[in-house]
């Protein structure tokens, strides 16, 4: 390409890290493929570490967080509906307008960069489009756009939170359901905060004085990775410590600590995939005489919590099996696990794409799996002995919903207190008397949600 002198120019090529945050969120969109399982593959193939990688990552996940309120945004500054701009150029702009309205990017080096991303990648025409359209974006900053581009609050609360949040209007609905109108925005708002690497030191295997951090607020395992690849920490790479949130841990944690009657020797993890809260309840139960099987539906999935168990004391075994159809005798456990299948509507820090993969739809199906898996767990239990479930999710549906339904079943079964078990927690009271829900703008936990159930006798027919 020359000049008006004759002079030859070199053509621009695209950033590495905004390239790697592009091919992202292409996979993400085109692939159905998962930002934190992807993240590291695409990092290492474009040579990224330190802060370069840090910079990919969080354009990578904060565009995907934010979507639809760039969408809003978008539809605008665009002369077209979106859904006739070129999938691959509305993937550059979204992550254009995550610099321009929610990092510290100049504004001249987020058009630039991104219109030299869309060249290398569409061609000059896309490029000139992309340069004129987030011209138009730079002109307000985020607030301002929120105030043009969302719903009025007074008139339309979920809308106007949906928009400003950037989540569907019935993820929405269903936090406020289960949080409160007082309080869903401050959640909404902090499940578009990422979410901190949290360490866990398998019992027996592993000390927190080896892992670097700061000690998470209730967890005696856990630590807050300060930066870095945890898979650099010598304890994570031997499999002798891990990553696991923080809410994670407590539920494992709540379910040693809960009383039964009589021996306690055989521990049942139903929904072990793909193995973190295993990995804990094995190193627990070993520590109080016991020993775990770790049963997971998907062989791929057990798999991983195989590895997650090798070398670990308190293990009786991984079972690929289907938690609603046992392998074993009613009453062989002393203590169940039962962390169901669900919606993750918990998790929306760490899952960017989440929100936009789930449907309302969706809880039809997950709430009767929930229902028959809990049903199966204290089964699985023999009496005097306890279940706890679990979901990383607050919705009422698969939290009290499944929980009361249960209760109206059967006569076997009584809710108990959780809250003594995890007296390090406080706010943490649960949409049922005695079962507790964490939350992210509260605990900077996911949305962990338990019960603690005990078997009280023979189930009636």
């Amino acid at each position: 390409m020359a000049d008006r002198r004759g002079k030859t120019r070199a053509r621009r090529r695209a950033d590495p890290a905004r390239l790697a945050a592009y091919d992202v969120l292409v996979a993400v969109r085109a692939g159905d493929a998962y930002t934190n399982l992807l993240l590291p593959t695409v990092l290492r193939r474009h040579g990224l570490t330190g802060r370069d990688a840090a910079f990919a990552t969080e354009l990578a996940a904060g565009t995907l967080r934010r979507r639809d309120t760039y969408d809003a945004v978008l539809a605008t500054c665009v002369d077209r509906s979106l859904a006739k701009v070129e999938h691959d150029v509305l993937d550059a702009l979204r992550l254009g307008a995550h610099q321009l309205l929610s990092m510290r990017v100049p504004p001249h080096a987020a058009i630039s960069t991104t219109v030299d991303l869309v060249h290398d990648r569409s061609g000059r025409g896309p490029a000139g489009f992309t340069n004129a359209v987030l011209r138009k974006v730079a002109r307000h900053d985020l607030d301002g756009w929120v105030r043009r581009v969302a719903p009025d609050p007074s008139t339309d609360p979920a809308g106007f939170a949906a928009v400003a949040h950037s989540h569907p209007r019935w993820i929405v609905e269903q936090l406020t359901a289960a949080v409160g109108e007082q309080e869903v925005e401050e959640l909404l708002a902090a499940d578009n905060v990422p979410a901190r690497v949290v360490l866990v030191a398998r019992p027996g295997r592993a000390d927190v004085s080896e892992l670097p951090g700061t000690p998470t607020r209730y967890s005696p395992y856990g630590v807050v990775m300060d930066g870095g690849d945890p898979s650099s920490v010598p304890a994570v790479a031997e499999g002798r410590a891990g990553v696991q949130d923080e809410g994670s841990q407590l539920v494992a944690l709540a379910l040693a600590r809960a009383g039964v009657e009589g021996r306690d020797e055989r521990w049942l993890d139903l929904c072990a995939g793909p193995g973190g809260k295993a990995a804990l309840l094995a190193g627990l139960a070993a520590g109080q005489g016991a020993r775990l099987l770790a049963a997971e539906l998907r062989p791929h999935r057990a798999g991983l919590v195989a590895r997650a168990l090798a070398g670990a004391d308190g293990v009786l075994g991984t079972l690929a099996v289907d938690g609603t159809r046992p392998a074993w005798l009613p009453g062989s456990f002393d203590r169940v696990l039962v962390d169901a299948p669900c919606s993750g509507l918990g998790a929306l820090r760490r899952r960017p794409e989440a929100r936009w993969r789930r449907t309302a739809a969706d809880l039809d199906d997950l709430v009767p799996l929930q229902e028959r898996l809990l049903d199966r767990a204290l089964d699985s239990v023999r009496p005097g002995g306890v279940v706890v479930y679990a979901t990383c999710s607050p919705v009422l549906a698969e939290t009290a919903g499944v929980v009361r339904t249960i209760l109206d079943r059967r006569d076997d079964v009584e809710l108990r207190d959780a809250a003594p078990l995890i007296p390090e927690v406080s706010q943490a009271a649960g949409p049922l008397p005695g079962t507790l829900q964490l939350w992210p703008h509260r605990h900077q936990t996911d949305a962990m949600f338990m019960a603690l159930l005990g078997r009280s006798g023979q189930k009636s027919s």
